[in-house]
């Protein structure tokens, strides 16, 4: 797990790279059987969505040779899933997530404080 928190972290870095708004980082893993952990974060339009969503991928490609096991959403980018099964962000639109809750879904998750990992 302590791999994976250094990975988070570059996430995050990643993330805030690119401006992402609202950055939430979830342990979920004593409450879902599919993952260990969410990121979740939105941006401003499309165009950010699909910047904030090449920036995480180009740098776990180059910084941690990760590629994601799947990515879905990125042409209409109002709901970015890019999945590397220990974890998963989420990308959103601010209309998107104020729709889904994602955040208040998985409530139950611990809060990592995205500033922790980043520092």
């Amino acid at each position: 797990m302590k791999d994976t928190k250094k990975t988070l972290k570059k996430v995050c870095e990643a993330i805030e790279d690119k401006k992402g708004h609202q950055l939430t980082v979830l342990d979920v893993h004593d409450i879902a059987s599919f993952t260990q952990f969410l990121v979740i974060c939105d941006g401003q339009n499309q165009r950010q969505n699909q910047a904030i969503c090449d920036s995480v991928i180009t740098k776990l490609k180059k910084e941690e040779s990760l590629r994601p096991s799947h990515v879905e959403g990125y042409q209409e980018a109002s709901w970015i899933l890019i999945d590397y099964l220990e974890f998963i962000i989420h990308v959103f639109s601010a209309e998107a997530r104020d729709f889904y809750r994602m955040d208040k879904l998985w409530s139950d998750g611990v809060r990592l404080e995205p500033r922790a990992l980043i520092a």
